[in-house]
């Protein structure tokens, strides 16, 4: 499985309707669970981003459509970077 780690900012429509932000957040884990993403956690954030959401999926196009659907809804946008643990980097550098 891939991981990714999304950073969050809320659109304006989020940030009006904050107070809905972790009922959001639960229907989207069981969203994306029930498309085969793991949601490895979500965490709500101070500084530049709002948030930070790492999930692991077993292929882009999965990562995508469930990254697409929580865009779609307008409340948040997202900027997604795949990460690698240790294990990851070193069989990539071994190849």
């Amino acid at each position: 499985m891939a991981t990714y780690v999304c950073l969050i900012n809320f659109t304006e429509k989020g940030a009006t309707e904050i107070k809905e932000s972790a009922k959001r957040a639960r229907s989207f884990d069981k969203t994306a669970e029930a498309h085969g993403i793991t949601i490895v956690a979500q965490f709500w954030t101070m500084g530049a981003y709002d948030g930070v959401l790492i999930l692991e999926a077993d292929s882009e196009e999965k990562a995508l459509h469930c990254l697409i659907d929580l865009a779609a809804a307008g409340n948040v946008k997202t900027e997604t970077m795949q990460a690698f643990d240790v294990e990851g980097f070193e069989r990539i550098m071994d190849a």
